[in-house]
């Protein structure tokens, strides 16, 4: 089952249970996934899911930033809330020690394909790299300061 049929049953089991925080949240995912397949004339994959289920994410973490600092703090746990179910629906994150070691191996090999040293003027292609291999694994802000420090070094 692909996670937007996953989704799918998630939020008829939501409209039979009555839970309407639940129904609300999965209700916005996929309208944003519709959006994005009429939008782009597309069928969306699991990748792609899971980059809107990101964006989603970033977007409420945001929000609940500029709420706490509005102490507006029902607003604030209203997308706290929103985040904890978007994030059920992302595959396992790589652990800190996993992400170094992919992004330390993705650089030997841009190294060893470009047969020259990798540095901080590299950090567009490997950062390209990075996305590609290490899509809905890792926080893209982890990310980058993983790859930050491995062409420092």
């Amino acid at each position: 089952m692909s996670l937007k049929e996953q989704i799918t049953e998630d939020m008829k089991s939501a409209m039979r249970a009555r839970d309407s925080e639940l129904l609300g949240t999965i209700r916005l995912l996929l309208a944003a996934a519709k959006q994005k397949e009429v939008d782009e004339r597309v069928m969306l994959d699991d990748a792609a899911m899971v980059a809107i289920i990101d964006k989603m994410i970033k977007q409420r973490k945001d929000s609940v930033t500029a709420f706490t600092q509005a102490n507006r703090m029902d607003l604030a746990n209203k997308e706290s809330a929103e985040i904890k179910v978007l994030q059920a629906y992302l595959p396992q994150r790589l652990s800190i020690e996993e992400l170094k070691a992919a992004v330390h191996a993705i650089v030997a090999d841009i190294r060893a394909e470009l047969g020259r040293d990798v540095g901080p003027g590299d950090m567009g292609k490997v950062m390209g790299t990075v996305k590609t291999r290490l899509a809905g694994k890792a926080d893209m802000g982890q990310v980058s300061a993983a790859v930050k420090a491995a062409l420092s070094s």
